[in-house]
């Protein structure tokens, strides 16, 4: 019987489920869905020859915790992409509301299905002003992007279909039509388990890869992207010809979300949040300008006080939020846990993975693992 730390629930390898050596001890899930309360929802749309894209939808509290805030902190290493609501929480230390991810021209229909949504199921915190974190990446290769085909509601449904437990990879949700490494690339999650004297935490990463030149591409340690032997996908000639100009290999963006049940300050967030590129390059990017590499992080301990709501006449005298934190040198483990966490999802997206092939016959070839085997010995 296979681990779904190891293999899908349909049987397929993971990263781990190709023995690939990946340091650090996973949760039962190996997924985001390790810190407890985060639920997961996907709608994946695939039509006819052109439509390669979809929605993920991720509940830092589950369907319940709407409206409870999490302290959060975010970064970006390169900022040619989108993640909205990013203001607020540089501001107040926190949000409210799920994380959606897509592809880039969906940000303002994602936008209106939480908002739809919420007023759905949470009316009452509909009623404060509502500001969603929606972010993306360009699946312009595969999908026909300008089409409109991600519409609010579509939003809904991967909003009521999250749940805990497995979380799918790949090719699914808002990862459908992305590429990474020159590779088919998508959805990948990873977690590790952190010991803190008697107490045990998840870390947990959640990325949608669509960044990377095949000849950075590098495996536990081992630069193979120009050693596997695979027809390049990605005909740069088609920018050229449809919108003059050529941007070069690796343009593309990652967003990644980062969490754990870990009682943390918003700035230990926001360090969280900044240890996610060393996880990145240990896949081999050095961080392209037409990327868009932006990184959420979130603590789901619960932190009286990080609200939004709006205080009701004067401050009575025992008016005090409280929040529990670890001690800020106690938190290199946690850094590591999210570096380990984030190699490992980015390797996941590419090895749970297929051939796919979009808009304009432009094909996408899934990363060749049995030659990556061979190559890792």
């Amino acid at each position: 019987m296979t681990s779904p730390q190891t293999h899908t629930a349909d049987g397929r390898p993971r990263a781990r489920g190709l023995a690939i050596p990946l340091a650090g001890r996973p949760g039962p899930c190996n997924a985001i869905t390790d810190v407890p309360g985060v639920e997961v929802g996907t709608v994946t749309l695939i039509e006819g020859d052109g439509v390669r894209t979809g929605v993920t939808a991720i509940l830092p509290r589950g369907r319940d915790g709407v409206g409870r805030a999490c302290a959060a902190g975010w970064h970006s290493l390169n900022g040619n992409g989108e993640m909205t609501g990013t203001t607020w929480i540089e501001e107040s230390g926190a949000f409210n509301l799920p994380v959606v991810l897509s592809n880039t021209h969906a940000v303002g229909a994602c936008h209106t299905g939480v908002v739809s949504w919420v007023n759905r199921v949470q009316p009452r915190v509909a009623r404060q002003w509502l500001l969603p974190v929606c972010g993306e990446t360009w699946d312009g290769y595969l999908n026909d992007i300008n089409g409109a085909h991600v519409r609010p509601e579509h939003v809904e449904q991967a909003l009521d279909s999250a749940a805990s437990g497995t979380v799918a990879e790949g090719s699914v949700g808002g990862g459908t039509g992305m590429n990474c490494y020159e590779f088919k690339g998508g959805n990948g999650t990873a977690s590790r388990v952190v010991e803190y004297g008697t107490h045990e935490f998840a870390v947990a990463a959640f990325v949608q890869a669509n960044f990377g030149a095949r000849a950075e591409l590098t495996v536990a340690g081992r630069p193979v992207g120009s050693l596997l032997d695979v027809e390049n996908p990605l005909d740069s000639d088609w920018f050229a010809a449809d919108l003059g100009l050529r941007p070069p290999p690796g343009a593309g963006s990652v967003i990644v979300v980062v969490a754990t049940d870990a009682p943390l300050l918003p700035g230990q967030c926001k360090a969280l949040a900044r240890r996610v590129p060393l996880g990145l390059a240990r896949t081999g990017t050095t961080g392209s300008h037409f990327s868009g590499d932006i990184f959420l992080a979130f603590s789901t301990a619960e932190a009286d006080g990080l609200t939004s709501a709006f205080p009701i006449g004067p401050p009575s005298d025992d008016e005090f939020g409280t929040l529990r934190f670890l001690p800020w040198g106690r938190m290199d483990a946690f850094y590591t846990a999210v570096v380990q966490s984030v190699e490992e999802a980015v390797l996941n997206a590419l090895v749970v993975n297929e051939d796919m092939v979009g808009r304009d016959g432009h094909r996408s070839p899934r990363l060749p693992i049995e030659a990556l085997s061979a190559l890792l010995g």
